[in-house]
Formats: C-alpha cells, structure tokens, sequence
C-alpha cells in the first residue's frame, strides 16, 4: 500500500535536506579551511583555534538564512 503525500510535503522535505546539506557544507568548509592557519594568522583575525567550531557553525548558519 502507497500513501499519498501531498506535494507541499515534499517540497518542505526537499527544501529542508536542501538546507541541511548546504550548512553542513559551509560547516566543514569553514572547519578545514580556519584549521588550516597557524595559531598566529588566527590571533591576527582575533580568534583562537578553540574558536573554529563555534565560527563555523555561525557561517553556517548565516549561509542558509541569505
């Protein structure tokens, strides 16, 4: 037996994977590329390497709410 799903369910399971799917891409984008500096560079932009998931998880979000 199939169930019916009504299109707008789809749209918002697509939409939300779709979302999902770019956070995480700017999340472990941003993770490799800021663990990437030298303690120094990373003092230089006034963070610290303790800082990087907490940075990441900002971009990732401001990412997905343009």
């Amino acid at each position: 037996m199939r169930l019916a799903v009504p299109s707008q369910a789809r749209t918002d399971v697509a939409g939300y994977l779709a979302s999902a799917t770019t956070r995480w891409r700017v999340y472990r984008r941003t993770v490799s590329e800021l663990s990437r500096l030298s303690d120094r560079d990373l003092a230089d932009l006034g963070f610290a390497r303790s800082q990087i998931r907490e940075i990441a998880r900002d971009a990732a979000t401001r990412a997905v709410a343009r």
